[in-house]
């Protein structure tokens, strides 16, 4: 019961890596509020936790408005009083898309809900978070955002949000208030099903693969939900503005 009684706000929950952080905090004692578009896959989810014993709360939200990030805090707080630890987890693929064929409306598709909808919600978090003088905050990634191995709106959108994991941690230090980073490796979820990655660019796919070692078997989405909790949790409480790999060594 590493998490008992924290309350935990969960992006991108109805699916992959936000799924399975959502299973194991309740499972470890959280009160978590689940965020994203799909409401009924969010009740899904929801009716498992508290078949389970857990206490949850479905929020329906679209991350890449403000005014949604906003409500989806404003209602965590109405429901359980305060926030404990933030998961921004929501986000989209971009398909291996290069800069050359990357389109102006792609770009900003790819940097409002993979950058942007970061930087929202956690603004909206830290109102309640600085008031206590506490939180954790782990921001998911990738190992494209270390080394640029994915499409360029979506290797900038990650990079991006480890910059403002270290500068939130720097502004935050020493005060009860924590942000990390970890880096999911490819790991198998709907994003990467063979179906998805049928619409990928398959030439700057086999360049980027090129850079890491992809004979090595991909992660599942509870390695990540496992080094999200580490993070979140009073074991990491000395850690603050990391950035932890989780891809089975493949960018060794």
């Amino acid at each position: 019961m590493r998490l008992k009684n924290k309350v935990s706000i969960i992006t991108g929950a109805s699916s992959g890596i936000g799924y399975s952080t959502a299973k194991l905090f309740a499972k470890e004692g959280a009160k978590v509020v689940l965020a994203a578009r799909r409401k009924n896959r969010l009740e899904a989810l929801a009716k498992e936790i508290r078949g389970d014993g857990g206490e949850v709360l479905i929020v329906a939200a679209d991350v890449t408005k403000k005014e949604d990030c906003e409500r989806v805090v404003a209602e965590a707080v109405a429901a359980f009083g305060t926030i404990d630890i933030l998961v921004n987890n929501a986000g989209m693929a971009d398909k291996h898309i290069p800069i050359t064929r990357c389109s102006d409306d792609w770009w900003d598709t790819i940097i409002l809900t993979d950058q942007s909808s970061v930087f929202y919600i956690t603004k909206a978090a830290l109102k309640h978070m600085e008031e206590r003088k506490q939180g954790s905050i782990v921001n998911i990634s990738s190992v494209g955002g270390v080394f640029g191995s994915a499409g360029i709106a979506y290797s900038a959108a990650k990079s991006a949000v480890l910059g403002l994991t270290k500068n939130i941690a720097i502004q935050f230090a020493g005060t009860g208030i924590r942000c990390n980073a970890v880096c999911p490796g490819w790991t198998t979820t709907e994003l990467t099903s063979p179906e998805n990655m049928m619409s990928f660019d398959k030439e700057f796919a086999d360049i980027c693969a090129k850079h890491m070692n992809s004979s090595l078997p991909p992660t599942s989405p509870e390695d990540q939900a496992n080094a999200i909790l580490f993070l979140a949790s009073e074991e990491a409480k000395a850690i603050t503005g990391q950035v932890l790999l989780v891809d089975n060594g493949a960018t060794l």
